[in-house]
């Protein structure tokens, strides 16, 4: 831990190798669903990310050929270096799921164990495997059998607190053929709230030779340092703070953080015109409300700047209140 903090005080480069792939750096934009499509990931990579990861996609969902879900495995080589995340829980269609994305352009495959929504853990998905090691491992060694790409995994601390079994969990991965694992440092009854038990995300670093992934309550350099002088993991994934944030990568490898207004101006123009080439006018409109509301959060008048996002239906109504002057 201590040589870890060490060269992040001397600026030392601080690449992170899973598998065969080298990070640039260890600082990685986290998979969230809603969020980390192809627009934001290459906005995201342009400011520095070592890596982005995808939202998760259903493995079942591949499985039945579901054309929307197709849509989703689409990555650009501007991303960089690109995670693919699926989730599912049973280990054979896992493995063939795996053997089918061979020829995708991502790099590294990641199995979501992690997710605390309802619909997918009530499913058994998710952060739902958390109760069930064994099943853990089976589904890790069919994926990694069948992929080309290092797989990783990004888990939770436990499904409650009185389940606390992340070393355990990260055991069963790392025997099975995991690259690396992630892990949030919260578990499933906790969903985002609290503050992330950091002290659990060392002991899963002490018991393991895979590189860990620390994850949970980091929102700048500063936060950043401390997860790696406390942990001694091996890369942080950056979720939440992320939001509306790209520049936080900025920030993480030396440059400024979140910028005045009128830069955040121009990044929400160019985020709404990726959108729409992606998704089309309609759905583009409707997804940049949120993220306009988490790009101003922080600016003056951003409470009425929202209002006003909330009443814009075209593109082009967009960029006149833009234009207008209108900002948060």
């Amino acid at each position: 831990m201590k040589r870890t903090a060490d060269r992040l005080k001397k600026g030392q480069s601080m690449a992170c190798r899973i598998g065969d792939v080298v990070l640039p750096n260890p600082y990685i934009l986290a998979p969230m669903a809603g969020v980390t499509d192809l627009p934001f990931r290459v906005l995201c990579a342009e400011m520095g990310a070592g890596m982005v990861c995808t939202e998760m996609i259903s493995a079942k969902a591949i499985s039945f050929k579901n054309k929307a879900t197709y849509g989703m495995l689409k990555t650009v080589p501007e991303e960089g270096i690109v995670s693919l995340q699926i989730f599912g829980s049973e280990p054979e269609l896992m493995g063939k799921v795996a053997e089918e994305l061979n020829d995708y352009p991502f790099h590294i495959l990641d199995i979501n164990m992690g997710c605390p929504v309802p619909k997918v853990a009530g499913n058994g998905e998710g952060s739902a495997l958390l109760k069930d090691p064994k099943l853990i491992g089976r589904i890790m060694k069919s994926v990694s059998k069948s992929s080309t790409k290092p797989v990783t995994a990004k888990i939770r601390l436990g499904f409650d607190k009185d389940h606390i079994n992340a070393v355990e969990v990260a055991k069963a991965l790392e025997e099975n053929g995991a690259a690396a694992v992630t892990v949030h440092a919260r578990t499933r009854e906790q969903f985002y709230s609290g503050n992330a038990d950091w002290e659990m995300i060392a002991g899963v670093k002490e018991a393991v030779s895979i590189p860990v992934i620390g994850n949970g309550d980091v929102i700048d350099a500063a936060s950043a340092a401390k997860m790696f002088e406390m942990t001694g993991c091996d890369a942080i994934a950056i979720g939440r703070a992320a939001r509306g944030n790209p520049w936080v990568f900025r920030e993480l490898t030396g440059g400024e953080g979140k910028p005045s207004w009128p830069e955040v101006a121009d990044m929400i123009l160019r985020h709404a015109d990726m959108l729409c080439n992606e998704k089309g006018e309609y759905t583009a409109v409707r997804e940049m409300r949120q993220h306009m509301a988490w790009y101003s959060a922080g600016f003056k008048g951003s409470a009425s700047f929202r209002r006003a996002v909330n009443e814009v239906d075209t593109i082009s109504k967009l960029k006149e209140l833009m234009e207008a002057g209108t900002n948060a």
